[in-house]
Formats: C-alpha cells, sequence, structure tokens
C-alpha cells in the first residue's frame, strides 16, 4: 500500500467538506456511524469476542463487544492513531477497507467482499467525511421476526426475514446484518442468511437473532412424524393444572407419556423429593397397605410436616449461600446456616425470606442473615449474586460489557449495584483464614457506586419498573428488596418455581435453572408462567408448590420410555432418572444398615443434610458430588454419575463396616426369629420401598441354602449387592 500523500490539515479540512457535499447534492443517502457503520462491524464480525471485540483488541485495534460503545468505537475508527484507518481523501484506499477486504494482510481473513452492499455503505461513509450522526437520526428500538413461533417437518427449510424498527417510525429490512444462532443445531440449523433448515429427528430448538445490542427469538417444533387422535389427550388424567399444560405441549409434538408408576415408585420418588430420606420397612409397608383412594395425597401432606424437610429443602439453599468458614468466620457461617434452616422450619413465605436476606443488619453474631454481607463486600459482588439467585438474571458479564445474549448494559449492572453502595461494616473485617471476629453490618451515610469507563456516578435503579429511591430512603436495600419481590417481578417468582419444578422433575422448565433470558427460553412458558402465578397466589409458600408438583399426574408418571418419547428430554413426558443428592444417599445408607456415620464439628447422631459446611469432611459426599467448598457460592452439585461413585459403592472400607457391624440391621435380622421369606421382604421394603417380585424371593431364598455361608453374611452380601444397583442410588 503506497504512502498517503502529506497535505495541510486545513487543506484537508475544507477538502472534505466541499466532497461531503459534492456527494449529498448528487442524492447519495447521507450515512451515519451507529446507523449504519456498526450494524456492519457487528454482523461481520469484527467486534466479536475472538477478534477485535476482545479485552484488549486484536493487533493494536480494539472495538467494544458487539457495540455496546458507539462513543468508543466511532473514536478508535475515525480519530485513534490520528484517524489512519480512514482516509476521506481518497477512500478506497482507507485502512478499514483494506483490511476487512483482506487487500492487505489481515488475520481475520476477508469479511467484506468489495462489490458487497457493506462495502459500498462504508465507502460512502468515508466518502462523506466520517460523520459521528446524521441530521435527525432516528435511534433503533425494537427488532421483529416474521415468525415467532415454527412448526416444520424434517428437512425442511424456512427463510427468516428481520425489520428493524427506529424511534421517527420507520422501518428496515436487517436480515442480511443480523447475527444467527441454533441453541440445537442438530435438531435445526440456521444459516448466516436467516435460513432455518430442520434436520431429521424430531425435536425442538431456540433461533436467536441479534441485530445490534437487541435480540429476537423464535422456537421452532419438529413434531414427531405419524397422527396421534386427539382423543388420546382427551383422556388423559388431569389432576391439576400442571398436567393441561403438559399434554397441550406433548400433544403439539405428537408425542405421548409414559404410564404412571405403581405405589412404591410413587411412595420412594416423594420421599426422596420432599423429605430427602428413604422410607423405612414399616413406613413402607403401612403405605402400600393403605386402601384408601387419596392415600397419595395424605403421604403427601404428611411428609410436608415432618421435620426432616427443613433440613433437606434448607440444604439446598445452604450450597447457594453458604460461604467459606476459612474467610468468614467459622461462627458466622454457623449462625448463617441456622437462620436458613430455621426459616425452612418455620415455612417463612419465600418472598419475606429474599426480604430479610437483602435488608439484614446486625450483627454476625446475632443475626445470621446478616453473614451475606460480610462475604460478598463490594456492591459488584453482591449484585451478581442476589440478581443470579433471586431473578433467575445472569448479569457477570454486564460488568465488563454489554451482555453478549440479553439486553442488559454496563449501566444496568451498576445501576442495580448502587442499591447496595451504603452498605457499612463495622469490626476488623475478614482475615483468613481465621476471620473469627465480630463484624457489625449497618447502613451508612454515604456511599456510591459509578460507571467504570464514564466514571458517571449512577443513581440507584432497577433493570427495568420503578423503585424510588431519593435522599430520604434510608437504607437503599429496602426499595431494591420490594421491586425483587413485588407481584410485578415476573423473574422473582419464576425463577424459584423453575428452581423446585427442576428438584421434583429431574430437569428444570428453563435449564439451568438460574439462567432465565430470551434466548434460553423455556420448554414449555405456559407452564412456567402458571407454576409461578400459583406461587404467588399461594403467599409465595414453597411447601404448597411442592405439594401441586407432587399431587400433578406428571409428576407420577414412569421413567419408562414408551416409542412415542424415547427422544424426549425436556417435554416431561416421563420422569427423567436422577441419580441420589449425595446427603440422601448417605442417609439412605446410614438407616439402611443402622449404623448413622459420625461427622466432626457435628452432633452425634446428625443427619448428612444438616452438615453446616461442606469443611466437615466425608469421603462419600465429595465423591457423589457435593459442592466443593474452596468455590465461590452460589455452586454447582456434581449431578452425573461417575466411575469413581461406582468404585466406592462396591469397594468402601466404610460402607463395609456399616454393613457387616455387629450394631448393623443386618446383624439384628440375622439374630431374630424370622423366617428367610421375612428377611427378604424386609430389606427390599427397606432399600427399594417395595415388595420383592416372585423371581427375585426365589433367587434370593437360594442364597440362604448356601452351606459354607453364615445366615448373616447371606444378609450382609445380599445387602451390599441391592446397595450397588441403580434401583437404590436413582431416583426413579
Amino acid at each position: 500500500m503506497s504512502r498517503i500523500p502529506c497535505v495541510p490539515r486545513f487543506a484537508l479540512m475544507i477538502w472534505f467538506g466541499l466532497c461531503t457535499a459534492a456527494h449529498l447534492q448528487a442524492g447519495e443517502p447521507p450515512i451515519g456511524f451507529e446507523l449504519d457503520v456498526q450494524p456492519i462491524l457487528t454482523a461481520n464480525g469484527c467486534n466479536a469476542g475472538a477478534c477485535h471485540g476482545k479485552q484488549r483488541g486484536q493487533n493494536g485495534f480494539q472495538l467494544s463487544l458487539l457495540g455496546f460503545d458507539p462513543e468508543f468505537d466511532f473514536n478508535a475508527i475515525a480519530k485513534e492513531g490520528r484517524g489512519r484507518r480512514v482516509f476521506p481523501a481518497d477512500p478506497e484506499r482507507s485502512l478499514l477497507l483494506a483490511k476487512a477486504t483482506a487487500s492487505v494482510p489481515h488475520g481475520g481473513g476477508v469479511r467484506i467482499d468489495p462489490g458487497s452492499a457493506d462495502y459500498q455503505v462504508l465507502l460512502q461513509w468515508i466518502r462523506q467525511g466520517t460523520p459521528r450522526k446524521i441530521e435527525n437520526e432516528p435511534a433503533l428500538t425494537r427488532i421483529e421476526l416474521s415468525h415467532t413461533t415454527l412448526a416444520l417437518k424434517p428437512h425442511a427449510v424456512q427463510p427468516l426475514r428481520i425489520t428493524a424498527h427506529y424511534s421517527d417510525g420507520s422501518q428496515r429490512d436487517v436480515t442480511d446484518r443480523t447475527s444467527y444462532q441454533s441453541n440445537e443445531s442438530a435438531i435445526v440449523a440456521v444459516a448466516p442468511s436467516g435460513e432455518v433448515r430442520a434436520g431429521p429427528l424430531p425435536g425442538e430448538a431456540t433461533i436467536m437473532a441479534r441485530y445490534m445490542s437487541l435480540i429476537a427469538t423464535c422456537e421452532v417444533a419438529i413434531p414427531l412424524e405419524g397422527d396421534v387422535p386427539p382423543a388420546v389427550y382427551a383422556e388423559l388424567p388431569r389432576n391439576n393444572f400442571i398436567d393441561n399444560h403438559v399434554w397441550t405441549k406433548l400433544q403439539s409434538l405428537n408425542i405421548t407419556p409414559s404410564q404412571p408408576v405403581d405405589d412404591a415408585k410413587f411412595m420412594r420418588r416423594v420421599y426422596v423429593d420432599v423429605i430427602g430420606r428413604l422410607p423405612n420397612a414399616a413406613e413402607a409397608q403401612e403405605f402400600l397397605k393403605n386402601e384408601q383412594t387419596d392415600k397419595r395425597e395424605q403421604l403427601v401432606d404428611a411428609l410436608l410436616e415432618r421435620p426432616e424437610y427443613a433440613d433437606h429443602w434448607a440444604n439446598k439453599w445452604v450450597d447457594l449461600l453458604r460461604p467459606n468458614p476459612y474467610r468468614v468466620g467459622i461462627k458466622a457461617v454457623l449462625n448463617y446456616d441456622h437462620w436458613i434452616r430455621d426459616s425452612f422450619r418455620k415455612n417463612k413465605p419465600y418472598d419475606q425470606f429474599v426480604k430479610e436476606l437483602l435488608t439484614a443488619q446486625g450483627s454476625t453474631f446475632r443475626n445470621g442473615a446478616v453473614t451475606l454481607y460480610r462475604d460478598r463486600r463490594s456492591p459488584d459482588e453482591v449484585t451478581t449474586l442476589v440478581s443470579q439467585l433471586f431473578l433467575g438474571i445472569r448479569l457477570e458479564c454486564a460488568k465488563c460489557h454489554h451482555h453478549p445474549f440479553e439486553k442488559w448494559s454496563q449501566e444496568d449492572f451498576y445501576s442495580l449495584a448502587a442499591y447496595f453502595a451504603r452498605v457499612g461494616r463495622k469490626g476488623r473485617g475478614v482475615s483468613p483464614p481465621i476471620s473469627g471476629s465480630e463484624e457489625i453490618v449497618l447502613v451508612g451515610k454515604s456511599g456510591s457506586v459509578s460507571h467504570p469507563l464514564t466514571q458517571e456516578v449512577l443513581a440507584p435503579r432497577p433493570l427495568f419498573g420503578e423503585s424510588a429511591v431519593d435522599d430520604e430512603t434510608a437504607d437503599w436495600r429496602e426499595p431494591l428488596a420490594e421491586w425483587v419481590t413485588s407481584h410485578d417481578n415476573t423473574y422473582f417468582r419464576q425463577v424459584m418455581a423453575n428452581r423446585v419444578w427442576a428438584d421434583m422433575m429431574g430437569r428444570g422448565l428453563v435449564d439451568p435453572v438460574d439462567d432465565l433470558r430470551a434466548t434460553n427460553p423455556p420448554s414449555n412458558g405456559p407452564l412456567l408462567e402458571a407454576l409461578a402465578d400459583h406461587f404467588r397466589d399461594s403467599g409465595y409458600d414453597i411447601k404448597q408448590l411442592i405439594r401441586t408438583i407432587a399431587l400433578s399426574h406428571t409428576y407420577a408418571l414412569s421413567s419408562i420410555p414408551n416409542q412415542r418419547n424415547t427422544a424426549d428430554r425436556r417435554n416431561f413426558s416421563r420422569h427423567y432418572r436422577t441419580r441420589l443428592r449425595a446427603e440422601v444417599l448417605l442417609g439412605a445408607v446410614d438407616d439402611i444398615t443402622g449404623v448413622p456415620t459420625s461427622f466432626k464439628a457435628m452432633p452425634p447422631g446428625s443427619r448428612p443434610n444438616q452438615i453446616w459446611t461442606h469443611r466437615v469432611g466425608s469421603l462419600f459426599l465429595d465423591t457423589f458430588g457435593r459442592p466443593d467448598p474452596n468455590k465461590d457460592p452460589p455452586c454447582e452439585r456434581l449431578e452425573e454419575s461417575t466411575v469413581t461413585q461406582t468404585l466406592h459403592l462396591m469397594n468402601s472400607p466404610d460402607l463395609y463396616a456399616k454393613v457387616t457391624s455387629d450394631a448393623s440391621q443386618m446383624a439384628t435380622l440375622a439374630d431374630a426369629k424370622l423366617d428367610v421369606d421375612k428377611i427378604i421382604e424386609t430389606l427390599y421394603l427397606s432399600i427399594y420401598a417395595r415388595y420383592p417380585t416372585a423371581e427375585e424371593r426365589q433367587v434370593a431364598s437360594k442364597l440362604f441354602e448356601r452351606q459354607d455361608v453364615t445366615k448373616r453374611q447371606t444378609i450382609e452380601d445380599l445387602t451390599w449387592a441391592m446397595m450397588n444397583t441403580p434401583e437404590f442410588f436413582v431416583k426413579d
């Protein structure tokens, strides 16, 4: 590329002005940077995270990620390096065009063809003098997809068109300058042109269309081939509104549900889900012998009133909230754990639970809830936790740039963080690895949060809606708590309803459970809305939400697929099998053997789900996926099964010691004057919560006929073998 000749600045300015005027007089439309240029850069990936949109740019040229900061991008292109990237005196020789067309070496290759419409727009913009804005320039307000839902046959093709709407009422077809993405490309793919292509398999996918900072989605379904008579769905049981929504969705996909489970599997399932333990032999036998027609409803109601309910469900929440005691102090974490468990024992309404947590103040030695602010010590740290846990909105990305898959900007993030700007503290603070001192969390008289780029001090503002804060408001967190828990805030009730649904059903309507966004839509939107509204109308009563799910016909479906739901993984046409939670599984081993596990820093006889910190050692719990105590909450558990877990159940010395202990239930059964059939029945009721089949009785009875093995050894062998089957460690 030849050197640009040196021209006096004043001469260039006069020449640019004359040149621009000439082009506009000739009828060439004015080109604006935000209106016309930035969409081209975004559509061609120039400001993507893998290119110039990364944190430090690429080869000395940086743009804001996906064009979230137009002023920064304009300066980078038109002014940075004395404007070396654009040359209005000879636009075709501009570095911006030369790099994009790869006429000079460019690591990104050819991004724009020289004869394309994009090239001509950039050329005209440079020719016109690279204006920042044009006169009366409208603002982009929304984008609209030609289709928001599609039902396609296998291998069908359907083009999408995207229309951009502007503040002056004008519209543009921006299909060619929109980026597209499918969340299930194996089911439904989408071409760069916006052409949707169905694959050969039935299923569902969501197509995301992003034009600049705005996003629209289209939900695409490929129904299962073959006709199912409407009478099949009309005749399905409908215990409550859940079943109506599930059957409607299944009918739209030509999927039929599995058969319901028997009483034994329902009992075991609901025991595990509601109180986190298995029924013992006597409880199982009592339920199975009960001939009342409403015995399932009676069982659910009885379980919800049992003390084990609080520890089981509180254990789920301490996963999300508890900090590392070596960072914030043992006593603070212990008090925090007590506050959470006490809230579940009292069946505290969920909105009250969240309000008390968000507005907590006082001593870490007296009010466990304030430990949240002892651990999260800056407004931005609290914001990421609060938005994800209580709204299902992952704002972490917006700390540094505009969220790539959502509408949230840096200003949105730090305006929300400003609500926590006046959280004050008294005390010695944290001093890992001890942090044993008391700390007082209080409301300060001052404090502010600034935008990291502009340094503008931001006033507290919610992500949407209204939440008034003024100088008369002592604690800015109070209006925030009111906004978060407001009846108008659908995110609040939907994310909790989704969490409970996922715990009960094996998968969330939205997955991951705390990632509610337009580009990650629920598998059954009307059902999620109905569940959330039911939760709100019940006064945010978690027990009532659990009860409603447990008594639906959908909850009681078998996990065994049929010919028309084998491929279903998200519409709940059958129950999705999950491995028992680590604490539930260890508690089951303790109950079956009759030998409780002893935990350090816990009273004798404590159950695994009563442990107040994951720092309490347990090889079993670590093997089966409890959260790593060194990771920052909210923590995710390892739900998948591993070879290590299988080997642990087969070979663990601790489990061997429990099964063979003189104090075990195995020893008690051996010493009792029971016939073999009764022993076998007791083991099956204790381990599987059901009676053995005739074949199982026959096989087990033969084990007791061995001459070289004692009765007790046979009971121990049978117990260990049964505890190593999927029927034991899986919630079916």
